[in-house]
């Protein structure tokens, strides 16, 4: 069971401490599996109470399955999950209940991640059933109070997910999420299914909420404009691993590793003139399979300052100071 810990204020709320989490990947018609996917492998980061940290890469590196091991959607295949100093990554179903309220997700397509047949009100009120919160009536209420807070009208309770926008469906989503009032959310790729001018209103909303509630998040997101704005510290992945994490003026500033360096330079710039003057690094060469990866540096198949050492050595994240590591040979 999870206990409230008398942690100062500076401690993590969240942690991860090479957290991997491999897939077993089975052969056609039945066969038995001979091979792991490693989707994260020796993930170690910490967030702190009331910081949203930002969480970048390409697609299939990892970033969402992070988020979901975090939460304990799913179970880590090894290392630890620490949150508010309790370690919680192997606890059992029942345990896990009083954590399920403290920390909670918003996921990607908001689309897929409404049950259709159960009307607003139902999926709002499903977090608080489960918990047994806000009983009878009161738990009619509570719905009608997070729709409120999140922008839509109370009485869209009784409407289903199909009558809605995506943008209205995505407050949905976040009003669930809230209803158990957590501390930490994962916030995986929140904004990528909306329209430009929804995603600066979620945003938005996500900003007031936590200021509101003091809330936690982790930022999943390929849009490296919008995680700028919204993030305090930033964690690149490639391959399952972090490569670099730093605050985020460090890291927009000065970043480090090459596969940064070219995942920045591919952001679009809203001015013409500087777009024009902006070097673009082109990457040569495909992603390495994760059921497979190569020795060494992950990024070296693909990484234009690659060196022989790059072949035969996997880099350690390495601290350069204020915060910022980085994992590359070139920086030793």
């Amino acid at each position: 069971m999870i206990h409230a810990s008398p942690n100062p204020p500076s401690a993590p709320l969240v942690e991860a401490q090479n957290l991997c989490k491999y897939f077993p990947v089975r052969a056609r018609f039945f066969g038995k599996s001979r091979h792991l996917l490693k989707a994260v492998d020796g993930v170690s980061f910490a967030i702190e109470k009331g910081e949203t940290f930002g969480l970048v890469g390409e697609s299939g590196c990892g970033k969402t399955t992070v988020g979901r091991t975090l939460v304990r959607l799913y179970e880590p295949t090894a290392g630890a999950i620490r949150y508010d100093g309790q370690d919680i990554s192997h606890l059992n179903r029942a345990a896990l209940l009083p954590f399920r309220r403290r920390a909670q997700m918003i996921f990607q397509d908001p689309y897929a991640s409404l049950d259709p047949r159960m009307t607003v009100g139902d999926i709002i009120a499903e977090p608080l059933r489960v918990q047994n919160l806000y009983p009878g009536k009161a738990r009619d209420a509570r719905a009608r109070e997070l729709l409120a807070l999140v922008g839509l009208k109370p009485d869209h309770i009784n409407r289903y997910p199909h009558e809605f926008s995506g943008g209205q469906r995505q407050r949905i989503g976040l009003a669930r999420a809230l209803a158990g009032n957590p501390e930490f959310i994962v916030c995986d790729e929140p904004i990528s299914a909306l329209d430009v001018s929804i995603q600066a209103q979620v945003v938005n909303m996500l900003e007031a909420l936590q200021d509101q509630f003091g809330l936690t998040y982790l930022f999943v997101s390929h849009d490296l404009t919008m995680v700028r704005h919204i993030s305090r510290r930033v964690a690149v992945m490639y391959l399952g691993a972090i490569v670099e994490l730093a605050p985020v003026a460090v890291l927009y500033k000065h970043m480090q590793h090459p596969y940064t360096q070219a995942l920045l330079s591919a952001a679009p710039v809203a001015d013409p003139r500087r777009a024009a003057q902006a070097a673009r690094i082109p990457l040569q060469g495909d992603v390495p399979t994760p059921i497979d990866p190569p020795p060494g540096c992950l990024f070296r198949g693909r990484c234009p300052k690659a060196v022989p050492r790059c072949a035969q050595e996997r880099p350690a994240l390495r601290d350069l100071g204020g915060g910022h590591l980085c994992a590359c040979h070139l920086l030793e």
